[in-house]
């Protein structure tokens, strides 16, 4: 598979290039030039596949040229010692929990495959000897430790976690380049927007980034993004069986990786009618998606909701999301369907879930619900909804108490993350500063 950028000036790259380099020299971001037709594969799966199975079994495919089966093999079984569950509700809707990772969060899925196939491209060569590569990436709450767990004891790759000014969490002291680990935690006085800045600038830093191999777990890595198509498509191989009409997927979102994700699934060739985006009230990009407004819209000031990881102004994959609608505009409106939930409604979606089916929602999955049941109320709808819980309800554990009456037990596994780190460094937002931090702990 090749990839080109947004932006279309210089020739395709490989699939490994893609990944190593992360960011097209000539800017924009890394989309696929071709995409492959997988239903000769998952459309003879059945129920009984496991996840490592299919990700074995369509890997070769995707990245032609980089991942043979033998290597897709190998890359499924060290990624994923954890899976998707899917469970069926009731005739209208299904719930997909993507919570079953070590963080509780479904980037555990996109970063487990990135690190593991890393890991492979690196390995061997006519030196038989592994190369070394730094994945520096920006890190809010969950997502920097989810990253740190995915490439812990990776083999010749050293992980940099950006920091905006707030805690850094789930870390272990252990686990840093200081302390014979491979993570360096570094704390940016700024925001998030200066992490995701400093990123893009040491990418296109060629010297630096030639002398570590830099390359980012985040989802503007096609390495990241792309694997999270994955869980569409074993969704559908589990459901195909079991539901007529037509088959929807209704995904919490704020920066739109899952979207793009499920939308690559269609392209692969899955029989799906259509995206439900959820947004909470950080719905800057409705009128875009409705066809109501140009996609340079200015942002508006962003609204604190409960369900913060939704709380995005400009989404980091804008640019891949108007690729999709400048190449077929009337197409894609006929496929995302935005909807925009407040506050209460996602309380009450929460506490539906609860009487009606016995499960928990975390915040961003009763969006993803509440979302899914004004789609099901619409009169000319005959199918089946898919609802992609993206994070472990006990999280939000007051939340579940308020509309349960019953505080849930955090899984062992994430008793830890909310415990607070110190950085290995604190620096200015400015490249001199990023450069040099990394640099010392060398």
């Amino acid at each position: 598979m090749y990839f080109s950028s947004t932006v279309h000036k210089n020739p395709p790259v490989l699939f490994k290039d893609a990944i190593l380099r992360c960011l097209p020299e000539e800017g924009g971001l890394y989309v696929p030039e071709t995409l492959a037709d997988l239903r000769p594969f998952f459309l003879h799966m059945g129920e009984e596949t496991t996840y490592q199975e299919m990700a074995a079994a369509v890997a070769p495919l995707l990245f032609e040229g980089d991942l043979n089966p033998l290597s897709a093999a190998r890359v499924a079984k060290s990624a994923f010692t954890f899976d998707p569950e899917l469970i069926q509700l009731d005739e209208t809707f299904s719930v997909l929990n993507l919570y079953n990772g070590p963080t509780g969060i479904f980037k555990d899925f996109g970063a487990a495959f990135l690190a593991a196939l890393l890991e492979e491209l690196l390995r061997g060569g006519k030196t038989g000897k592994t190369s070394e590569a730094m994945v520096i990436s920006a890190a809010r709450g969950n997502s920097g430790v989810s990253i740190a767990r995915a490439f812990e004891n990776r083999e010749g790759i050293v992980t940099a976690l950006l920091y905006p000014n707030e805690p850094i969490l789930g870390l272990k002291k252990a686990g840093y380049l200081s302390q014979g680990g491979n993570v360096i935690p570094i704390r940016v006085r700024g925001g998030l927007d200066d992490c995701q800045k400093l990123i893009g600038e040491v990418i296109y830093d060629r010297p630096f980034a030639e002398r570590y191999q830099v390359t980012s777990a985040n989802a503007i890595n096609p390495g990241r993004l792309l694997p999270q198509s994955f869980y569409f498509l074993y969704s559908f191989i589990k459901l195909k069986k079991r539901i007529s009409g037509e088959l929807m997927f209704s995904i919490p979102s704020g920066n739109f990786g899952n979207l793009i994700a499920g939308l690559y699934a269609w392209k692969f060739g899955m029989p799906v009618n259509g995206y439900i985006v959820a947004m909470n009230m950080n719905n800057s990009f409705s009128e875009f998606l409705k066809g109501e407004a140009p996609a340079d819209i200015k942002p508006r000031a962003l609204v604190p909701t409960v369900s913060p990881a939704l709380d995005v102004i400009r989404p980091s994959n804008r640019e891949r999301l108007m690729a999709f609608y400048e190449s077929a505009p009337a197409v894609m409106r006929n496929m995302v369907f935005p909807e925009s939930v407040d506050d209460e409604t996602t309380i009450a979606a929460m506490e539906k879930a609860w009487i009606r089916y016995g499960i928990h929602l975390d915040p961003h999955g009763a969006v993803a619900y509440a979302a899914a049941e004004r789609m099901a109320a619409n009169r000319d709808f005959n199918g089946h909804i898919v609802i992609l819980a993206t994070g472990h309800p006990a999280k939000y554990s007051d939340l579940a108490a308020r509309v349960s009456g019953e505080r849930l037990v955090t899984p062992e596994r994430l008793a830890s993350l909310g415990q607070e780190a110190e950085p290995a460094a604190e620096i200015e937002p400015d490249l001199e500063g990023l450069e040099s931090a990394i640099a010392a702990c060398f």
